[in-house]
């Protein structure tokens, strides 16, 4: 069994297996990320819920893995150089499952590099703007008088559902072939329908947003790792 000693969070949350990926998560759009990628790559791993109150997200046990106390993040047994290695932000962590599993990120390099190309999208456009849409139109910020502040991100999300719409116009997948950078995108298109947006971003005029999205849901794999760990 390995050794997990090192990393304090083992304590809070106490490994079954010290030998397989340990995954601390909540079922968010940035949180699935890395259960899907885990269940796509049938890599052995373990789950552990971290919800996002302060008493776990901000406990000394999980800054100890993630000083910027968000979800997800990893510790793998196995790392690089035979040694367990600790990870945290979605898009180093699935780029990181990637490389490991070999799997998800292209068959050459030219392949990868479109993959993370598409996978940094996500991780600069889609999450920050869809994040602020929620919290301007559905959360705290609604209750703000001014409407620019909705009027920007309802724009921006717009606006970014018009550039996947129209790369999707004649493939499945945002670069040809499923990958790490379906993984990063699809959940937060979901996202939308938690925040109550839909009708105000037009997602009905995104046809084929609309059908990519159906796509990655009818997987099995993503329909696991949407559940993964389970929020009761």
């Amino acid at each position: 069994m390995a050794d997990l000693s090192a990393f304090p969070i083992t304590q809070r949350w106490p490994a079954s297996n010290t030998d397989v990926i340990q995954l601390y998560s909540f079922p968010t759009p940035n949180g699935v990320k890395a259960s899907i990628a885990l269940e796509e790559m049938g890599l052995a791993y373990e789950a552990h819920k971290v919800t996002l109150a302060d008493a776990d997200v901000k406990s000394d046990a999980f800054l100890s893995l993630n000083p910027n106390n968000k979800i997800p993040a990893i510790i793998d047994p196995n790392g690089p150089d035979g040694a367990p290695i600790g990870l945290f932000e979605s898009g180093a962590i699935l780029i990181y499952l990637a490389e490991k599993s070999g799997k998800l990120i292209g068959d050459s390099p030219a392949e990868k590099y479109k993959t993370i190309q598409w996978l940094m999208f996500q991780m600069g456009g889609i999450g920050p703007m869809f994040g602020q849409l929620g919290f301007f139109y559905k959360f705290a910020g609604a209750e703000i008088e001014d409407p620019r502040p909705r009027e920007r991100y309802i724009g921006e999300a717009k606006r970014l559902l018009n550039v996947l719409n129209g790369e999707l116009a004649d493939k499945d997948w945002i670069t040809g072939s499923y990958s790490i950078a379906d993984i990063a995108i699809a959940p937060w298109l979901g996202g939308l329908d938690f925040y109550e947006a839909k009708e105000v971003v037009g997602w009905d005029d995104h046809k084929h947003v609309v059908a990519y999205l159906d796509r990655f849901l009818d997987r099995p794999a993503v329909q696991k790792g949407l559940v993964t760990p389970p929020r009761d």
